[in-house]
């Protein structure tokens, strides 16, 4: 059962697991806090550690609110987008063809129907972005397979609010944000080993991070990486 702890203006969700450590995270877009504690931490002693630790919440959360954010999308021509880190510009090309995108050197080429909305146009892109993630992530998911010996019974793509990824330990299935096709591809190899290790793991615990460590040495260089790129800019409260 989750609760809640309020320190001011700071809201923080508080669970308890099964872990040794008291773990204190600060999300992206907008610093949702979480405290997840050992089952039988009180909610009293969860607050004072948390008040302790209420200055780096606070800093956590003020980086995010001034990390850059993308403009939001218009789908129109000589446009800025990014892919596995690289910035192109976009043609927009209108014919009466099947909608298509088009990737080569220096720019992407979106071909859509006379008249289509900006909606679709984005829809397009989209699915494109998918298809792109798809070409990837099996690959990434045998490679590491055989390195960590887990094995994934299903990978789900999904644009996700606060997480580049999930896992569902029981039923052995991984969940990766379609933010991430924006993002170098050594950091999705990154996220993809992070939610493995939880099919071993479940929790952050002390043996998640030396697994994690021990198989991706320099996953704090990559997480701080992830983090400091430009989030996307979705209207998350409309969805």
């Amino acid at each position: 059962m989750s609760e809640t702890i309020r320190l001011g203006e700071v809201e923080i969700a508080v669970t308890r697991k099964a872990v040794k450590n008291v773990h204190l995270s600060v999300h992206p877009p907008a610093g949702h806090v979480t405290l997840v504690a050992p089952t039988g931490t009180r909610l009293e002693v969860a607050r004072a550690y948390a008040i302790s630790k209420l200055g780096w919440i606070r800093d956590q959360q003020a980086k995010l609110l001034a990390q850059a954010r993308e403009t939001p999308r218009q789908f129109i021509e000589r446009e800025s987008h990014t892919l596995w880190g690289r910035h192109y510009l976009l043609s927009v090309v209108e014919k009466d063809a099947k909608p298509a995108v088009k990737l080569d050197h220096r720019r992407i080429t979106l071909t859509v129907r006379p008249g289509g909305t900006l909606a679709k146009r984005e829809e397009i892109m989209e699915e494109w972005h998918r298809a792109l993630l798809h070409q990837v992530v099996p690959a990434l998911i045998e490679k590491w397979s055989a390195k960590l010996g887990v094995t994934v019974t299903r990978y789900y793509l999904q644009r996700m609010k606060t997480k580049w990824g999930g896992c569902n330990h029981r039923a052995g299935n991984i969940r990766l944000n379609t933010e991430l096709v924006k993002k170098p591809k050594d950091l999705l190899e990154y996220v993809v080993v992070h939610e493995m290790l939880h099919l071993v793991e479940p929790t952050h615990s002390e043996r998640f991070v030396a697994l994690l460590a021990r198989h991706y040495p320099t996953w704090r260089e990559a997480r701080a990486e992830l983090n400091a790129l430009p989030l996307a800019a979705v209207d998350w409260a409309a969805r």
